[in-house]
């Protein structure tokens, strides 16, 4: 999402993160689909294949978005001052945060409240109201989203910078010098069930707490962007991989044949530490995969990356926008996957290869750098 130049040997990071986008956009896709909650929901709720994605993708897709903000953080501190950094961050997540808040984010917050009967009246007469208390949670009473829904991602990541830009100022000299050993890969972790166990549910986005993302903001910078931790990757990466399975298999089966563990309580710390090291290991095997296989660039990755913040921004407006036109007809479910996701994904890319791509103000709002128009000069030869 966010768009950093790194070195050739970090081409990986930018697949990851182009492959990452794609799952959020299928991730959401299915959010329409199943029995959690969401802005609007299809007229027949999926249960099984539906919802089983869901699950497995919930967990670790948010997490591995927020380490590689990290690591992008300190690529892009070894080559920016402070006031350049700051400013960058600005522009290119600011910005489209403000985009969304007043202009993305109104239409769907009516959508939500015209299919959940919470008002009558065409999109027109809602503007007013888009302003009537803050929008805190799907289903409550206030309008105004000041985080921009999605885009909640892009307001944390201002925070965390601004938070951590001391820190990491001082820190980025030593960060990759430094050895990421077996300690690191196995303390870190009880860091993160700690934040997960205490205060998760401050601000709870996208399954986990502000908190434990910060967390992983800040090992992307220490720890992830070192070096020897890529090393480090290549040696476990299949052990990662295996425990990832593991614990995955074992937070699928206890939600599907017990639920999701309400009350505080030693079911409910078992569980949260068995997401934890579901959300730890399943980065490690990740990073693993990409090293291994996608450690290279074309055409195809030029495009994508530069292409993947206008997708963010408008991938869950264009799903809940289509969603609504279809959710109250009675297709198959395999029926309506396939209109939404495709249809959803032709548009978005629609718009932004044919107009926001080649638009410098349009670029701005969506986040991406401006193209300079080098203009020819002649001179004039007077005789």
């Amino acid at each position: 999402m966010e768009e950093e130049t790194v070195a050739i040997r970090h081409h990986y990071l930018d697949w990851i993160k182009v492959l990452a986008m794609m799952v959020v956009f299928l991730y959401h896709c299915s959010m329409f689909f199943n029995s959690f909650d969401w802005h609007i929901k299809n007229n027949t709720i999926n249960h099984t294949y539906i919802e089983f994605f869901s699950l497995l993708a919930g967990n670790w897709i948010m997490p591995i978005f927020f380490v590689l903000s990290g690591m992008s953080a300190y690529y892009a501190l070894k080559r920016r001052n402070s006031k350049s950094f700051m400013k960058e961050r600005l522009l290119r997540l600011g910005i489209p945060l403000l985009f969304g808040v007043f202009l993305l984010s109104p239409p769907q917050v009516y959508i939500e409240r015209i299919t959940n009967h919470q008002f009558k009246g065409s999109f027109i007469k809602f503007i007013p109201h888009y302003f009537d208390g803050l929008y805190l949670e799907i289903g409550g009473t206030g309008n105004f989203a000041f985080f921009g829904h999605h885009l909640w991602y892009l307001l944390m990541l201002l925070l965390f910078s601004g938070i951590t830009l001391p820190f990491f100022l001082k820190a980025r000299r030593e960060a990759e010098r430094k050895e990421f050993s077996i300690l690191q890969y196995l303390l870190i972790p009880i860091a993160l069930s700690i934040a997960a166990l205490t205060v998760n549910s401050i601000v709870n986005l996208g399954s986990w707490g502000i908190i434990f993302y910060l967390l992983l903001f800040i090992s992307g910078f220490y720890f992830f962007a070192r070096i020897t931790l890529r090393q480090f990757v290549r040696k476990t990466g299949l052990l990662a991989g295996a425990l990832s399975i593991l614990f995955t298999a074992v937070y699928l089966s206890w939600v599907i044949f017990y639920g999701f563990p309400m009350v505080p309580g030693v079911s409910w710390a078992i569980f949260m530490i068995v997401r934890v090291l579901l959300v730890w290991n399943t980065l490690f095997f990740i990073l693993f995969l990409g090293d291994k296989y996608l450690n290279f660039s074309n055409s195809i990755l030029k495009y994508a990356s530069e292409a993947s913040m206008p997708f963010y921004v408008l991938h869950q407006p264009m799903i809940i926008l289509i969603g609504y036109f279809i959710y109250s007809i009675d297709w198959p479910i395999p029926l309506k996957v396939i209109v939404l996701v495709s249809s959803s994904f032709a548009l978005i890319m629609c718009i932004y290869h044919f107009i926001i791509k080649r638009v410098n103000f349009l670029r701005l709002l969506f986040g991406l750098k401006v193209i300079e128009i080098r203009r020819e000069t002649t001179e004039t030869i007077k005789l």
